[in-house]
């Protein structure tokens, strides 16, 4: 079964070289798991309507995480 992370982030500012989240991830503010998508989307839904989200300071992402091939469709 696949189960979601919803996480919410403070937006880092690179200037001059490329966002690289897997050496140098932005800072985590919130992390949620979610047992389905629909759960998954919902909650970020939720954190979107947030003003620091909204005025581009934070971001949300929601990152599959346990996935077994030939399980999930």
């Amino acid at each position: 079964m696949t189960r979601f992370l919803v996480v919410l982030t403070d937006v880092r500012h690179v200037e001059g070289e490329a966002r690289d989240e897997r050496n140098r991830p932005e800072r985590r503010r919130q992390v949620v798991g979610a047992n389905s998508r629909e759960a998954a989307d919902r909650i970020a839904g939720a954190f979107m309507a947030l003003g620091m989200v909204r005025a581009g300071r934070q971001r949300v992402k929601v990152i599959a995480v346990g996935r077994r091939h030939g399980t999930d469709r």
